[in-house]
């Protein structure tokens, strides 16, 4: 679980799949959604697991996302902004 290392006092609101999370302006959309307790952003197209961050720098892609309706957009690299839309990326496994 991650946690916060000081007080939040600069809160916005993102929305996740329409639901509204309270997070702290600055950080990047996969640093705020980490600190809410989000730790499934896509599924893997492959066999449909459940995908997280890993690296948090870029390279990997796993934190994929829909981000105010651009898919494959990387949470790592995106500063969140007030009213953000995000979505997981749902696919299911390859037939």
């Amino acid at each position: 679980m991650f946690r916060r290392l000081k007080p939040v006092t600069n809160d916005i609101t993102i929305y996740l799949d329409d639901r509204p999370i309270t997070v702290a302006a600055g950080d990047t959309v996969a640093a705020a959604l980490l600190a809410a307790g989000v730790t499934d952003f896509r599924s893997s197209a492959v066999i449909g697991e459940s995908r997280e961050p890993h690296c948090m720098i870029g390279n990997c892609y796993e934190c994929l996302v829909e981000i105010d309706d651009l898919p494959d957009r990387q949470a790592c690299l995106v500063p969140v902004a007030a009213g953000m839309r995000v979505r997981r990326q749902v696919q299911g496994p390859r037939a």
